[in-house]
């Protein structure tokens, strides 16, 4: 008995010193350390060492100690690295957004509006727009598709009596140079942004101007004004917090679906972490199963109903592009159980 419960403890130890050394091995190299030759020291140092620790050292569980003693300490090294608004951001995220508030009033400063040649070519533009919260009666949910059902890029946006809205789009804030990584998005490679922005600029861009071009779903939802507002302030308090404490994006811990449903959270919405959260592809199934969606439908129908790519490229840049883009689109009254 006391040999097999040493196998089962070598099963489970061999595997987790093996993912805790990767990650620290891979936390190092993708840090803030200066200088690529440096890191790459640092990083493959303690990898080699850990290694020759468990395979030459005598005594396996002071061993392990020490590991773990040392892991803990890199561990507590990589939190405490910072995030930070002054770097050499992409254009396209360059400029973050901000709010001010007064009563039932909000002013939303730098709405993102680029003027697409190609997803890469662009004129700059922002805006500032004041909202009434009092007018505020809608909430889309928009899904943006280009690898499977999956996996997809989940906004929001905010309807203020059928002729105003203004998106939020949760994504890597990544500077010049830098593409998107998954893998490096767990270890501290990209900032968080919110960005608030023109449905002709954070659609279209989608639908029109990348190649291959997204398959893109706007979901409108039963949230009730109450509600919405509530939702929306949460946006407000957070964009208006990342202006001045950035914020890190992490591929499973902070990113465009998660945080949407941290958001819901903080005003007391019912929504919770789940399978469909993690394969965000899924998110949209996830809010007909809750009834925020029109559920008088099966769902593939209304998943069918709301795909907008046809009509978006119609409409163009016209600018009753957010409400044309709703005509037709499945609205029922609001839940007040959102």
């Amino acid at each position: 008995m006391k040999t097999i419960a040493k196998g089962i403890g070598l099963l489970i130890l061999i595997p987790m010193v093996t993912l805790m050394t990767a990650w620290g091995v891979l936390a190092i190299y993708w840090s803030d350390i200066p200088g690529d030759l440096l890191r790459a020291v640092l990083s493959g140092g303690f990898g080699l060492g850990i290694a020759l620790a468990f395979l030459c050292l005598p005594n396996r569980g002071r061993t392990l100690i020490g590991f773990l003693l040392v892991f803990a300490g890199v561990a507590v090294w990589w939190m405490s690295i910072p995030a930070s608004n002054d770097r050499p951001w992409q254009r396209d995220v360059a400029v973050l957004p901000f709010a001010d508030v007064a009563g039932d009033i909000v002013t939303l400063h730098n709405i993102r509006n680029l003027n697409y040649r190609t997803e890469t070519d662009f004129d700059v533009r922002y805006y500032d727009k004041t909202f009434d919260l009092s007018r505020l009666d809608a909430v889309d949910l928009i899904g943006v598709y280009w690898m499977g059902d999956a996996i997809a890029h989940m906004m929001i946006s905010f309807g203020f009596q059928g002729n105003e809205f203004v998106t939020f789009s949760i994504e890597t804030r990544k500077e010049v140079g830098k593409g998107y990584s998954t893998i490096k998005g767990f270890f501290k490679q990209y900032e968080l942004i919110f960005i608030a922005g023109d449905e002709r600029d954070l659609i279209r861009v989608r639908t029109d101007y990348r190649n291959p071009t997204e398959d893109v779903y706007l979901y409108r939802t039963r949230m009730p004004p109450e509600t919405a507002r509530k939702f929306f302030m949460e946006y407000v308090r957070q964009i208006n917090s990342m202006k001045e404490h950035p914020e890190w994006y992490n591929t499973a811990t902070s990113n465009c679906t998660v945080d949407i449903i941290r958001l819901i959270r903080e005003y007391g919405g019912k929504a919770g972490y789940n399978w469909k959260v993690l394969f965000s592809g899924y998110t949209p199934l996830y809010a007909y199963e809750l009834g925020a969606l029109d559920t008088r439908i099966p769902f593939e129908e209304l998943r069918k109903l709301s795909y907008i790519n046809p009509k978006a490229r119609d409409i163009g840049n016209d600018p009753e592009f957010s409400r044309k883009i709703r005509e037709g689109l499945p609205l029922v009254q609001s839940n007040s159980n959102q």
